[in-house]
């Protein structure tokens, strides 16, 4: 195990293992990363929905973290799902003292069949305490337009919605564009802004229905590959080709959006 990277996952478990730190530890384990997780909140999913959450205490959240980065460490850190401000809170000052860890900020706020999975109030703590940590962060087009307050329907408006949300704090801002209305016939374009370039990532876009926890595997994916030494864009790329795979070879199980395979080839 020695030299072996390592990261952390703090997000809510998700009980069908298609989202949460289950997709998170899987997609560690797939790109020969060490894993470990924090959980946020246990939640009770499937891939038709949510069917209820149960938070855990917000010092009980810190003292996981203190846990695993006080004995094993961690080289790269992944945020998913942190449920309310007081554990937002509670995250953010665990966070501090990690200046060495490459933070991945996955802003998550809703599941894939829609049902919320944070306060709606918690998100302006959110962009205050956690985002100005991270190295960078990933919302989709929903995410990215409840941040900005405002439509992301032409290149212009992505590229916008990129700088204003990196003047939130994050050196990199990645635009997940699966839900974007740019995308050519066919294909997935995600863009991505550090301050002086602004590069987009091209993928093969899917009409399968298997995409439950596609958000939670990417970001992971980028996630393990900072922990390795990647360089972001780099880690983006390798990590945006791993989750068309895992798509396109998705298991088809459930009956609403299925899971896609973490087993995929990680390139």
């Amino acid at each position: 195990m020695a030299g072996m990277p390592r990261a952390l996952t703090i997000a809510g478990s998700d009980c069908s293992g298609g989202a949460g730190i289950q997709a998170d530890i899987k997609t560690f384990q797939r790109f020969e990363v060490y894993g470990q997780s924090v959980v946020t909140a246990v939640v009770a999913e499937n891939t038709v929905g949510v069917q209820g959450v149960l938070a855990v205490p917000p010092e009980f959240v810190a003292m996981q973290i203190a846990s695993c980065l006080t004995d094993v460490g961690a080289d790269a850190i992944k945020t998913g799902m942190l449920v309310d401000a007081p554990t937002i809170m509670a995250v953010a000052a665990a966070l501090r003292a990690c200046t060495a860890c490459r933070l991945v900020v996955d802003p998550v706020m809703r599941a894939k069949g829609g049902d919320p999975l944070i306060d709606p109030d918690a998100v302006r703590i959110l962009v205050a305490e956690i985002f100005p940590l991270a190295r960078l962060v990933t919302p989709n087009v929903p995410e990215a337009e409840a941040l900005v307050g405002a439509s992301l329907r032409t290149h212009d408006d992505f590229r916008q919605a990129a700088e204003t949300i990196r003047r939130m704090g994050p050196d990199i801002v990645l635009l997940k564009g699966g839900h974007s209305p740019v995308n050519p016939d066919g294909q997935s374009i995600d863009f991505a802004w550090d301050g002086h370039t602004f590069q987009e990532f091209t993928g093969t876009r899917s009409s399968d229905r298997n995409t439950h926890g596609t958000g939670c595997t990417l970001s992971a994916a980028i996630t393990a590959l900072l922990a390795r030494g990647v360089e972001p864009f780099e880690a983006i790329a390798r990590a945006k080709r791993y989750i068309s795979a895992a798509i396109a070879s998705a298991p088809g199980l459930g009956h609403g959006h299925g899971p896609v395979n973490h087993l995929a080839p990680a390139d």
